[in-house]
């Protein structure tokens, strides 16, 4: 059974879609109408159909979860399908042969490493680079990011408290936080141009006088680590908070991260965007799976995406930073389970502390995972300068497996309707699914294993690279134990 679409969202739930409040209204259930925790099974036992609103029979093998109420939207990703089409012990059995077939060729057929990182490349014809490169066109696409962003608020602070009638809301959590997915690993790392928080720190240093990388060395072990919290701040507004598509709630939010990133920048100068900023941290890791990418010589060239993704800096807070996106996207996708939802309801500490707590768990328990792989593979195959960070690159495809396996849905169908919106279309279409269940599944599951299938593969090139042939197979035993943990993880997500 496929969940309906529906016009708007009367909260956050996760795996959900634009959030934000529904007006009380005739046949709308106000807060005394709310089963109380008395109401609901105990824990440890799923309620039934009738007992949640959002729980409907479906006709495969289990359930869809979905809202009934025709105020809600349809949810996206895992999470919110838990009847695919698609039998769990064939899902399994080739995801595990995927990775030990590829796994055991490698160690047969790769000896020696391949990937040249930033110095690889064909490079574009000159005058394509002129274009790109021009003082015009970056004006132009600082200009456009600047507008956007102008055009958000502008929205937040007049338009309705309602994300079925404002954009503002879905321009946050599907164009910006979505779809720099697609722009990322098609154009590069495109926030670096589009940022508005670059642009007003631009135009703040020529007001001053000062050129815009004027500042104090920003300190070494800073990295990556803002960026990190930054991540987690979003994930925790969109995932967690209690009504995180409300104007006032996203106005106070944006309206924070603008003032402190600013006043930093002021401080460290615009490299400071760099590694600090969530945004351009997220839009440059996916880049580096993009065909499009430069040359330590500065030439823009046509790559092999995993050249791009070996020159990835290991840089302090890169493992934090991946964590987060992993970990964040599989709370997602357990947010929605009716178990979860349960223990939300009736812990004595509240929805929104335990929500809190399940979000860093989550996040706690992929970064404790990745640590403990590091440090076996120290043991097996010996000491290394920078055990934690060598193989952190290998995670970003699997990072971006989930993300496209959890938001493809989300951004076909949100993401037209939101510019429907905004242009001021008063006849937007309601979403509908772009796949049918079948084809959706598969997608999912596809993305979920090459998403690990390329991390085994990244992972064994820098393995070679880094130890002596005898130790380098077995040294990737503690990765394949990770990768097979980690999609067992995700695979369980989707087909549970």
């Amino acid at each position: 059974m496929t969940p309906r679409p529906m016009p708007a969202l009367p909260g956050w739930p996760p795996g959900g879609g634009l959030p934000g409040p529904a007006p009380a209204g005739p046949g709308t259930p106000g807060p005394d109408a709310l089963p109380g925790p008395d109401a609901l099974p105990g824990p440890g036992v799923l309620p039934s159909p009738d007992a949640l609103p959002g729980l409907a029979h479906g006709s495969g093998q289990g359930v869809v979860l979905h809202p009934a109420d025709p105020s809600t939207l349809l949810a996206h990703g895992i999470g919110s399908q838990h009847d695919l089409p698609i039998s769990p012990f064939y899902a399994f059995a080739g995801a595990f042969a995927a990775l030990f077939v590829s796994f055991l060729a490698l160690g047969l057929l790769w000896s020696a490493s391949r990937f040249r990182g930033s110095r690889s490349g064909l490079a574009l014809p000159a005058g394509f680079q002129r274009v790109a490169d021009a003082p015009a066109t970056r004006t132009a696409l600082r200009g456009l990011g600047l507008a956007a962003a102008l055009a958000v608020l502008l929205h937040l602070l007049l338009g309705p408290d309602d994300p079925a009638r404002n954009p503002a809301p879905g321009a946050v959590y599907v164009l910006l936080w979505v779809g720099l997915v697609p722009a990322s690993l098609l154009l590069g790392p495109v926030w670096r141009l589009l940022n508005p928080l670059r642009t007003l720190h631009r135009l703040l240093a020529a007001a001053r006088r000062r050129p815009p990388g004027a500042g104090r060395p920003l300190p070494p072990t800073v990295g990556q680590w803002p960026a990190a919290a930054g991540l987690f701040g979003f994930t925790w507004l969109e995932l967690v908070s209690p009504d995180p598509a409300s104007t006032t709630s996203l106005l106070i939010a944006l309206t924070c991260y603008a003032a402190v990133h600013l006043l930093l920048a002021a401080r460290y100068g615009e490299d400071w965007f760099t590694g600090a900023d969530a945004f351009e941290a997220y839009s440059d890791l996916l880049s580096r799976l993009s065909p499009l990418g430069r040359r330590d010589d500065g030439r823009l060239v046509l790559r092999n995406p995993f050249h791009g993704l070996d020159a990835t800096p290991e840089r302090p807070g890169l493992v934090a930073t991946v964590c987060v996106l992993l970990g964040s996207t599989a709370y997602d996708g357990y947010s929605d389970n009716p178990s979860w939802i349960n223990a939300t309801q009736t812990s004595p500490l509240g929805r929104t502390p335990t929500a809190t707590l399940g979000l860093i768990a989550s996040i706690a328990l992929v970064a404790a995972l990745y640590c403990l792989c590091a440090g076996a593979t120290r043991l097996v195959s010996g000491p290394h300068p920078r055990p934690l960070t060598a193989f952190a690159h290998s995670l970003v495809p699997i990072a971006l497996g989930y993300l496209v396996a959890h938001y493809f849905s989300l951004l076909v169908t949100e993401g037209p309707r939101t510019v429907s919106m905004a242009l001021g279309t008063d006849n937007a279409p309601d979403p509908s699914p772009p796949l049918g269940p079948g084809c959706l599944a598969a997608l999912q599951v596809i993305a979920v294993v090459a998403g690990h299938v390329l991390g085994v593969i990244a992972a064994h090139d820098r393995s070679v690279r880094l130890f002596p042939p005898a130790k380098a197979v077995a040294g990737q035993l503690p990765l394949l134990a990770l990768m097979i943990t980690y999609t067992i993880g995700g695979l369980t997500l989707l087909l549970n």
